[in-house]
């Protein structure tokens, strides 16, 4: 009887989590997917529905042979949604190594902490999510604008003559996805460095490394798993955010999210907005396959 209910325990177990992608994941995405097969109408929803469920059988037929990918060969044709993908893909790959750089001495510090402040020092860096994301971000505006905190404080040392112009431009974004997704980078890294074994290092001290030497190569390779997590929970969203570009950056930024807001509401485009996340999710299937590699890499040692 015991051995019977652990057997569907661990079928549980193993059923859950792929039901919830099912409801969760596979859903919207073959939703969205049949939405990029349509044609653009006027109507609500505006589009022409293709795969039609409720017809049945009949319409699932109808609807195969009116589907076409004439959204996706429109994307193609267009320099908008390429230069539009290249810049989200640029921008989040900038931002994540400016979040790294700062994050690892951070959690590095952490790490090397008595471990009676280490909690305080978690709470401090978790302490952000207490408050709303958008009022983060429109804190930031307050920061930055050229009247803004930062610009009165630099006239007041004497270090500008005349206000910066932060707001409004690319370095508004980057400093806005640092700060808002600074923790997801150095918690991850926190937990690689907090589990490893310091007399490694002192081993390696004791066979001639300096310092220096012994976190290059004892450290930073232990803490890489952390690294990489760090840098994908960071670099995935950060190419498809529109909070921060359309507050930070102004109404200039390309970036793939506000393409898709403006698609969405702006154009009414629905069956092209379709295509255009569709591609995105597949654009940023490759760094989730080049994690989950280095996690199985990684378990296998």
């Amino acid at each position: 009887m015991s051995k019977a209910l652990s057997a569907v325990t661990s079928r549980l177990v193993i059923i859950i989590p792929f039901v919830w992608l099912l409801i969760f994941f596979l859903a919207p995405f073959f939703i969205v997917f049949r939405i990029s097969l349509s044609t653009t109408a006027i109507a609500m929803p505006p589009y022409t529905p293709v795969f039609d469920l409720a017809g049945g059988f009949a319409g699932i037929l109808d609807g195969i042979r009116e589907f076409s990918f004439d959204n996706y060969v429109w994307l193609t044709e267009d320099a908008l949604y390429f230069n539009a993908y290249i810049s989200s893909l640029t921008i989040a790959a900038i931002s994540t190594f400016l979040t790294l750089l700062i994050a690892y001495p951070v959690a590095y510090g952490m790490a090397q902490a008595p471990r009676s402040i280490r909690p305080t020092l978690l709470m401090l860096v978790i302490l952000p999510f207490w408050t709303s994301f958008l009022i983060r971000v429109y804190a930031w505006i307050a920061i930055l604008k050229p009247e803004g905190l930062l610009n009165q404080l630099l006239l007041f040392l004497g270090v500008i003559d005349t206000p910066l112009v932060i707001l409004n431009t690319n370095t508004a974004i980057y400093i806005g996805i640092v700060y808002s997704y600074l923790p997801f980078m150095v918690l991850p890294i926190y937990s690689a460095l907090e589990k490893m074994d310091g007399s490694l290092v002192e081993a390696a001290q004791d066979l001639g490394c300096t310092p220096t030497t012994a976190f290059w190569k004892v450290t930073f390779p232990l803490s890489l798993p952390g690294v990489i997590a760090g840098c994908m929970l960071v670099f995935i969203p950060a190419v498809g955010e529109f909070v921060i570009p359309d507050l930070l950056g102004g109404s200039e930024t390309l970036m793939i999210g506000k393409t898709l807001w403006n698609e969405f509401n702006a154009n009414r485009d629905w069956p092209v907005s379709s295509a255009v996340a569709i591609i995105l999710l597949m654009i940023l299937v490759v760094p989730i396959m080049f994690f989950q590699n280095a996690q199985s890499r990684n378990e296998g040692r």
